[in-house]
């Protein structure tokens, strides 16, 4: 993890407060989550806010994940801006009712403290959670550290309202939400400049006196079509991502925003690499130190992973050979999921493509394990299988 912002403006923050300020100050109508670890320290504080008095949304406790993600489906269906935060489990518990989300285009932003799923069960980080819903029909964006994380809280909200297609915030679990790391937290006043108060137009939420239909049965001459149109929003999105992203560092500053040129990823290192490494997440700190260890390697950060970058990753690797796709995630019995992205993105490019997993269930991801990963994609040849490291 890294973070060169101007240290005298930022706080000391575990990454689940400095998400919680976030929300807070963004304020939402409704709020409803279920607690499951890692996530639930970011719910607490924001259960504790509303407590002490320090924000008036309306806090519902649930019974279970699902019943979390139906309540807030309700909320923003009547007009509410609304958020919820899990984790593990509890994302594949909800699993029918975020495909439900996407399906109605409602405007909803979820923190996901990424964590690995069972059987066998475990506690600690990867990204099988957030892989397993990837195709449900929302923006996913994966934050390296804190600040990014505040950012994409931010931008998620905003393109999530505008687009009408719900928004993933995916920080990893434990390393980001129990960590500290300086932060800076924009206020009520700052946020309201780049994101204002909600307004859903009269079409776009259930009201007595208006009356829509959602959710509608939709028989087989009309279900595809409205299956492509979320596919299309999701697909043309990545304008409006770039778009918004500047506004959000015109507005907010890049100490908060990031020095970044792009929301969708960030090439670290020399342009003409011979070998680039790719991934998503907070071991992309790690992959930097290495990058600058070590001569003709770089770092290709993919920030969104829906919708994918398609177009700006073959941009960005126009001039690299090696490419090492490095993820937290395994698609069992295929190749998996980031590095299918990038084979599809590169499809027509000459590249030397290696497909790595490792840090699965919280496995540490050591500076050793990528220069072994580097060593591997320099000496052999493209692969079609995705090789399993530790």
């Amino acid at each position: 993890m890294r973070n060169k912002n101007n240290l005298k403006k930022q706080n000391i923050l575990e990454g689940s407060r400095a998400v919680a300020l976030t929300i807070k100050n963004i304020e939402p109508d409704v709020i409803s989550a279920y607690p499951i670890t890692p996530q639930t320290h970011i719910v607490e504080d924001l259960a504790k806010f509303k407590a002490d008095g320090k924000a008036d949304y309306e806090y519902v406790r649930a019974e279970s994940e699902f019943a979390a993600a139906s309540i807030i489906l309700g909320a923003s269906a009547a007009g509410s801006r609304a958020y919820s935060a899990t984790s593990s489990q509890g994302l594949l518990l909800m699993t029918e009712v975020v495909f439900n989300i996407a399906g109605l285009r409602l405007p909803l932003v979820m923190t996901v403290a990424n964590r690995g799923v069972s059987s066998p069960i475990t506690i600690w980080n990867d990204h099988q959670d957030a892989m397993t819903v990837r195709d449900a029909g929302w923006l996913m964006f994966f934050a390296e550290n804190h600040q990014e994380a505040v950012a994409q809280h931010l931008l998620a909200y905003k393109l999530a309202e505008k687009l009408r297609i719900p928004a993933m915030v995916n920080i990893d679990g434990f390393i980001l939400t129990h960590s500290y790391e300086p932060v800076i937290i924009p206020s009520k006043t700052a946020i309201k400049k780049f994101l204002p108060k909600y307004k859903p137009k009269d079409d776009e939420y259930l009201n007595p006196e208006k009356p829509v239909t959602m959710g509608s049965f939709a028989r087989p001459q009309y279900y595809q079509e409205i299956r492509q149109d979320l596919h299309l929003s999701l697909k043309n999105s990545t304008k409006e991502i770039e778009k918004e992203f500047k506004i959000l560092q015109k507005t907010m500053g890049t100490d908060i925003a990031s020095t970044d040129s792009s929301a969708l990823l960030e090439y670290y290192g020399p342009k003409k690499a011979k070998t680039v490494i790719i991934a998503m997440g907070s071991m992309i700190g790690t992959m930097k130190d290495v990058c600058d260890e070590m001569e003709s390697v770089a770092v290709l950060k993919i920030k969104s992973f829906r919708p994918f970058p398609y177009e700006a990753v073959k941009k960005a690797l126009k001039s690299n050979a090696n490419i090492a796709v490095i993820e937290k995630a395994t698609s069992l019995g295929a190749v998996s999921p980031l590095a299918q992205e990038i084979n599809q993105a590169l499809r027509t490019e000459k590249k030397n493509i290696h497909s790595f997993v490792t840090g699965l269930g919280g496995r540490d991801v050591t500076k050793e394990i990528i220069k072994k990963i580097i060593k591997i994609t320099k000496k052999k040849n493209k692969s079609s299988q995705s090789l399993y490291i530790t």
